[in-house]
């Protein structure tokens, strides 16, 4: 079969690979019909390996050496594993990116993100950027009554959702995003379904227009105007009540910092390789709490998200960029993204 398979850093190559096996017990196997391509992908491709274990086997997936990209997917059930139940050939389904154990106690506790054998498909073992994969059962649902081409927002949208959530944000709290990638969007999108207005900040015309479409009430272009001041000009002086930063960059962070309010709560969702400054002083006089987000807990997040685009299925063509094909992926996808030229989600039909 043909598949986006990571090499190294720079070096993703869309090559004949081998079909996956029969799935194994508890598996099923998907022939995938959608893929798309995250931010964590384009992080691995440009300044990578950080999560994708080339040299070493991943303690819980085994893996070791190139694998293929892709954890955002749909797919048609072709084949089903023993003791797979509530799964049948046709099926269409969207997978949940993170692999847990079910018996730790983070996961007996529902934290199954947090699983102390956690492994993500496309990270740590071959994924969907590919003709075929092999995903578990258990992290996987069916989209119902959702369209096919708004279910590839399922398991992104999650991963919003549960950041969302992690807040406790309510109609007419003070909820400014910054970064408005393919998250962050997604995150407006999800503020937007719950009647809570956002604010929202990146360095990108295209991405702001994205989530002006998402349904951001109050945009500001950080390339333009300090953003510490048009967040707090537009909270009356006091600040954001929560800050959801998904950009990943220090100076995201440091926005945060200065723009959230007195007894406010920062949430991180992007990864930051780069060293951060945290004013702690500020934090402890402020009472300002922090927390972060990771991925998403498939038994929560996953059917809300199917269930959210089932109601609103123009959240997927709102934050869509592009649709591509497999063979386009490194051009079209990973080095436009890198580039910060896609303004939205690129989506990949091997």
């Amino acid at each position: 079969m043909l598949a986006a398979v990571y090499h190294g850093q720079r070096d993703v190559r869309v090559q004949e690979w081998p079909d996956p096996p029969p799935p194994a017990a508890g598996e099923i196997q998907l022939r995938v019909l959608q893929a798309s391509i995250c931010g964590t992908d384009v992080d691995e491709f440009t300044s990578g390996p950080h999560l994708i274990p080339l040299t070493t086997a991943h303690p819980a997936s085994g893996h070791a050496g190139p694998l293929v990209l892709g954890h955002e997917m749909v797919g048609r059930v072709v084949a089903v594993g023993a003791e797979v139940t509530g799964f049948t050939t046709g099926d269409v389904v969207v997978p949940g990116s993170g692999v847990s154990c079910g018996t730790c106690r983070w996961c007996r506790a529902g934290r199954t993100n947090l699983c102390a054998a956690y492994y993500t498909v496309g990270l740590h073992v071959d994924g969907g950027l590919a003709e075929r994969v092999n995903v578990p059962a258990r992290i996987s649902r069916s989209i119902g009554d959702c369209p096919a081409d708004a279910a590839i927002m399922a398991q992104p949208l999650a991963v919003a959702l549960h950041a969302v959530r992690g807040t406790g944000a309510e109609p007419g709290t003070k909820v400014a995003v910054i970064g408005l990638g393919g998250i962050g969007s997604l995150v407006v999108a999800a503020c937007t379904a719950r009647g809570i207005e956002t604010i929202g900040v990146d360095v990108s015309a295209a991405r702001l227009k994205v989530a002006e479409r998402s349904g951001c009430s109050l945009l500001i272009d950080a390339s333009r105007q300090d953003a510490v001041t048009a967040i707090r000009r537009a909270t009356g002086g006091d600040g954001a009540d929560i800050i959801i930063e998904t950009s990943g960059v220090p100076q995201g962070l440091e926005t945060a910092m200065k723009a959230v309010s007195r007894g406010g709560h920062i949430r991180l969702v992007g990864l930051h390789r780069d060293p951060s400054p945290l004013n702690l002083t500020r934090l402890v006089l402020d009472e300002i709490r922090m927390s972060t987000s990771k991925v998403h807990i498939c038994d929560q997040d996953l059917p809300e998200a199917l269930a959210l685009l089932t109601e609103h299925p123009q959240i997927t063509a709102t934050s869509l960029d592009a649709v591509i094909g497999l063979e386009d992926v490194v051009p079209a996808g990973l080095m436009r993204m890198a580039a910060g030229a896609a303004a939205g989600k690129v989506v990949v039909k091997p």
